[in-house]
């Protein structure tokens, strides 16, 4: 990728050449040596150069960097950590990450994967023998070079005898590929912690899926610590290696020297994947739970610099065999254009607790430059979309970043947001009951705090003309009031106008957080008892009309166009926490007065509406594991039809509906768009957007975000590349679940982010990388 205007031409001496990608925390550049030696060069944004604690790590970065140059990593050819922009030069690798060669080809066998596991042995032996924990072992960060494999990227990893950086309170991380230690207590992580991580890597390079892998990255650190493993892929003769280097506890592990003997013993045909019973290989799909990416680079591609970006940094090139041409979709109307997607697991491990914000991934992990992956402009920058969006923007409209404080600044977490007459921007969730922002610069309003820890999925229930509804969650300190309350707020001044407790059902039924919706004039919700529904007239909150649901049934409100649905649980599902038969009913909005019950077999999650109907994903389990998605499930309300079309495989990731499509975008960027009434695959289109939540809808693209804050934006019509952003904020990637992100008014993009960042930006002059 050429350089860009305001790129420097030269660093530290070192004349560039062309920029290999950008993260959220530096961007890297192709360099040469005086003597023509190529190399790579981070160079640290400069927003972060005057942040102490950043130095201390980056710091940290460059002198085990330095430590452990050998024939398995990264060789540090100059450093400059005191700069006034600190950057540091690596030497130049030819080759793919290892999460590139799996996503291109698939899992390694044979002689293939014995090589590999040896490589990594010799390298986590060379490393600790200079005293460095890595604490940061990934596919993203294991390059695959002509000589061998590289270990590349310490920007977490710290030297045995030191103290932890804990970056504001974070545990920095890769969830899939940490160890138990890394999430209980950083501080006393060791040596065997990437013993830990090279084993869920071996499952990876031998499977295409890790370990613990969940539908959840929070799941999949819950299963990181307490559960065993799943292993059953494994070619036999490695999983005897692997299992002790999975032991829960480090004195249980094998040293990095103990683990070579045992790789060397191996023979030299390791076999492939071990097909699971009754169903595809335990490899699944390829969008596992993997926060890195799968990029595979042409032969006009860079190679991988062993200095890298961040890790969703990566945009892989497609098979050019999915990409199904499809009838042009018609412009999508100003607004969200988008149902908010499930989140969580339906009737699963409910009671299981979330491991907070614990987990989150540094900005500064492994990456590799963005490919141009799709005929566009490329996958990682700012260009002009080659077919430029409709629409016009706000009076005065500047692109914009600002941050919403809420009533928990310690524990920050993601906003979701509506539009209002083109000059309004309504934002809640996290530590915020609702903000209002004007549209056109992104300057408060007012703003409603929320004393409690945020909850995942829990974010802005709605706006009508003059009220927005949120969601109040209580101090934890104040065990007398309801937990969480719905709260409505006078759309000009932000005053509260009324308050009723809510429930806490909705996930276990419908496998989303939404226990309040607006519906017209009025706000529905669920009572704090879980046993009617209570609808109020938003403004004055005086009641309506209360539904008490079916007798023996949880349920949960579900809106679908015009209509209001109750989708509900029989009492022994939800408590039994397994998948059963749901049923739907039309509530009428005026008396609140159930219709019959529609029966849908089987588990089913509501994405959207479609012609009159409503739109399910059913999920697919694998013993008790949910791995994706395998039919879409038709409900017509008015008739009680129900119809369902089977998927041509398991597909995982985060659904969505925009514009009369259905969207599954699975946790490495890959987007694949369905016919909601046949099922059929309409395209597939890599991007670069790890997690990405969506689909949103706007007037001839479709757009992807994910906590980070990069952003895609593909059309409709057959998923062509149009553009993407760089990351803007520090945030996990690889979720799946989480609701749309990004909202959009005629030409006028707003984008939620981690840590209550918010942005906005012009859909024809999108934020260039750097």
């Amino acid at each position: 990728m050429s350089l860009r205007g305001g790129d420097p031409e030269e660093i530290g001496g070192y004349p560039l050449e062309e920029r290999l990608g950008s993260g959220g925390m530096g961007t890297v550049f192709l360099a040469r040596t005086s003597s023509g030696r190529p190399v790579a060069i981070k160079l640290i944004h400069q927003h972060f150069a005057g942040d102490d604690e950043f130095r201390i790590r980056f710091r940290q970065e460059v002198a085990a960097a330095r430590r452990v140059s050998g024939a398995f990593t990264a060789a540090v050819v100059d450093a400059a950590p005191e700069a006034d922009q600190p950057w540091m030069a690596t030497t130049y690798i030819e080759g793919p990450t290892l999460a590139q060669r799996i996503g291109d080809r698939g899992p390694l066998d044979g002689a293939e994967l014995r090589r590999l596991a040896i490589g990594l042995a010799e390298a986590l032996r060379d490393i600790h023998r200079v005293g460095v924990v890595h604490r940061d072992l990934k596919p993203s960060n294991v390059v695959l070079s002509p000589e061998g494999p590289r270990v590349i990227d310490f920007g977490i990893s710290r030297a045995a005898d030191q103290e932890t950086l804990t970056m504001t309170g974070r545990v920095i991380g890769t969830p899939p590929f940490m160890s138990p230690e890394q999430l209980r207590a950083p501080r006393g992580v060791g040596p065997r912690s990437d013993v830990f991580s090279l084993g869920t890597l071996l499952v990876y390079a031998a499977t295409g899926s890790g370990p613990f892998d969940s539908d959840s990255p929070y799941m999949t650190a819950y299963q990181v610590v307490h559960e065993e493993p799943s292993l059953d892929a494994v070619p036999p003769a490695l999983r005897a290696v692997v299992e002790p280097c999975l032991d829960k506890e480090p004195e249980g592990r094998p040293s990095a020297d103990e683990l070579l003997v045992l790789l060397r013993d191996l023979p030299a045909d390791l076999g492939g994947p071990v097909p699971a019973s009754g169903g595809p290989a335990a490899g699944r799909t390829r969008d596992m739970i993997t926060q890195h990416h799968q990029a595979t680079p042409s032969p006009a591609a860079p190679a991988v610099p062993e200095t890298s970006p961040e890790p969703s940094e990566a945009a892989p090139a497609p098979d050019p065999a999915v990409a199904v041409p499809a009838v042009p979709a018609t412009p999508a109307p100003s607004g969200t254009g988008s149902t908010p997607a499930p989140v969580g697991g339906r009737l699963r491990r409910r009671w299981r607790p979330v491991l907070a914000a614990a987990v989150a991934v540094t900005a500064i992990a492994g990456g590799v430059a963005a490919l141009n992956v799709s005929g566009g402009g490329p996958d990682g920058g700012g260009d002009t979309a080659p077919t430029a969006p409709g629409g016009t923007l706000p009076s005065g409209f500047e692109p914009w970043r600002t941050t919403v404080l809420g009533g928990r600044e310690d524990i920050p977490d993601e906003l979701r947001c509506v539009t209002h007459d083109d000059d309004a921007l309504f934002c809640g969730g996290g530590g915020v009951i609702a903000t209002r922002l004007n549209a056109e610069d992104g300057s408060p309003v007012w703003t409603a705090k929320s004393p409690g820890v945020p909850a995942q999925g829990m974010h802005l229930v709605g706006a009508t003309d003059d009220t927005v509804v949120g969601y109040r969650i209580a101090d934890q300190d104040d065990p007398q009031g309801p937990p969480n309350e719905v709260v409505a707020l006078d759309a000009d001044s932000g005053k509260e106008l009324w308050a009723t407790p809510s429930g806490a059902q909705s996930t276990a039924v419908t496998g989303r957080t939404r226990d309040a919706v607006v519906a017209g004039s009025a706000v529905v919700t669920v009572d704090a008892s879980n046993s009617r529904f209570e609808a109020r007239d938003a403004h004055s909150g005086e009641v309506a009309w209360t539904a008490p649901f079916p007798d023996g049934t949880q349920c949960a409100p579900v809106p679908e166009g015009p209509r209001l649905l109750a989708m509900c649980a029989t009492d022994a599902e939800v408590d039994d926490l397994g998948p059963g038969r749901s049923t739907l009913r039309t509530i009428a909005l005026d008396s609140g007065e159930f219709g019959g019950a529609i029966g849908i077999e089987g588990p089913a999650e509501p994405v959207g509406e479609a012609d009159g109907s409503l739109v399910l994903l059913s999920p697919h389990y694998e013993g008790t594991a949910r791995v994706g998605y395998d039919r879409v499930v038709r409900v017509d309300p008015a008739s009680g039809e129900v119809a369902s079309s089977r998927f041509d495989k398991v597909y995982a990731g985060t659904p969505g509906m925009a514009d009369g499509t259905l969207y599954v975008s699975g946790q490495t960027g890959l987007v694949t768009a369905f016919d909601p009434v046949s099922g059929r695959k309409k395209w597939v289109r890599q991007t670069g957007v790890e997690g990405a939540s969506g689909p949103a809808a706007g007037e001839g693209a479709v757009y992807f975000s994910s906590a980070t804050g990069r952003v895609a934006a593909l059309s409709p019509a057959d998923g062509t590349s149009l553009w993407a952003t760089d990351p803007q904020a520090d945030g996990l990637t690889g979720q799946e679940g989480a609701s749309p992100r990004v909202v959009v008014a005629g030409r006028a993009v707003f984008v939620a982010a981690a840590d209550n960042t918010l942005f906005a930006f012009d859909a024809r002059n999108p934020p260039k990388s750097g």
